[in-house]
């Protein structure tokens, strides 16, 4: 087993092991003293895993119960936020209880800010299942709920108490569901290691699970040491969101149905990369591989909607800071740097 430390605001472990879900109730007894835990999962998950987790903690002499809310990004929304709390309360879960993220990545942003805010705070478990919860959303504390004005603007810092990722739950991911997680891999190329770029490029769509593994183990290192040097996201964190300021740009055009949210930031990157090339930033040679990479993965590079109409949702996003905003370039792969522009400079950026 693989197993990764996070320093944070409190210590916890990320566990990755093929065949670890039928385990882990002996890894959250090692974990937390909760006596009552509380699945929140999505509602294609429920049939695929719950019983699997269920069946562990119970053998372990835990008390669980269970809340299942439609699967999709539409259901990270304040309704379904209140339905949780509703059902932690009429289930009677208390501060020394924990709640259980059981799937991708709406279920353990939603999961994970029911757990920062519910009685002001209660421990949560991450148990990713897609290939981008495992290799980034489930680490480092970030939760949060989309507003109709944009995607995670209403959240909380809450680190869980341990990650336990099961590769082998990729076995049931659907191709586009897998492509969808590759986007965030080859971020993590682009902004700190061009050797796992590389190791990336060298796979594909059909052989990349084999390396899941070490696609897990090398993605969450990096954001581990990221997180660890800036917790809450001020300085050297935003690296992490190359792609994602155009990209949730581009899913919220879509109103978040057209665009899975890895497509959406490797058109995030695609064109972060072109505009880097036209303001003479780094060569074509650089947007070539980025894009010839996102396409090997069948992801999506463009869209159809127009720059002018996109670049206005980019000031909804969280990384405005008053009349800037701050963007990722990465002058070559494997390296990238935070940029401060005014909304009138990242304009003339953009070319709009």
């Amino acid at each position: 087993m693989k197993t990764v430390t996070v320093n944070a605001s409190h210590t916890y472990e990320i566990f990755i092991k093929r065949g670890l879900l039928k385990d882990c109730g002996h890894i959250i007894a090692d974990t937390v003293k909760a006596k009552t835990f509380a699945v929140i999962t999505d509602d294609n998950v429920d049939k695929l895993y719950s019983d699997t987790v269920i069946n562990s903690l119970s053998e372990k002499g835990f008390s669980v119960v269970k809340f299942v809310f439609p699967h999709g990004e539409t259901s990270k929304s304040l309704y379904t936020l209140s339905r949780i709390y509703s059902f932690l309360c009429e289930n009677h879960l208390t501060r020394s209880d924990c709640l259980i993220a059981l799937g991708g990545g709406v279920v353990g942003d939603i999961t994970g800010f029911a757990s920062a805010t519910y009685l002001r705070g209660i421990d949560y478990i991450q148990i990713p299942t897609t290939l981008l919860a495992q290799i980034d959303s489930s680490v480092g504390g970030k939760t949060a709920i989309d507003l109709p004005n944009g995607k995670n603007l209403v959240g909380a810092f809450k680190q869980p108490a341990c990650v336990i990722c099961d590769p082998d739950t990729l076995n049931t991911l659907d191709r586009k569901f897998l492509s969808d997680g590759t986007a965030e891999a080859i971020k993590y190329g682009c902004i700190r290691d061009y050797s796992l770029f590389r190791l990336i490029e060298e796979h594909n769509l059909d052989t990349i699970k084999a390396i899941a593994d070490e696609l897990i183990f090398r993605c969450v290192s990096i954001k581990k040491e990221v997180v660890e040097h800036d917790e809450f996201d001020r300085g050297e964190r935003m690296i992490l969101n190359f792609g994602h300021t155009l990209g949730h740009a581009v899913e919220s055009f879509y109103h978040y149905e057209t665009y899975t949210h890895g497509n959406a930031v490797a058109v995030g990157m695609c064109l972060m990369a072109e505009r880097c090339e036209k303001n003479n930033i780094h060569s074509h040679q650089i947007t070539e591989e980025l894009v010839n990479c996102c396409k090997k993965y069948e992801l999506a590079v463009s869209v159809p909607a127009p720059l002018d109409e996109l670049v206005p949702l980019c000031f909804n996003d969280k990384k405005c800071e008053g009349k800037n905003i701050n963007i990722i370039i990465c002058a070559k792969l494997g390296h990238s740097e935070v940029q401060k522009k005014t909304i009138e400079e990242f304009k003339k950026f953009m070319g709009v």
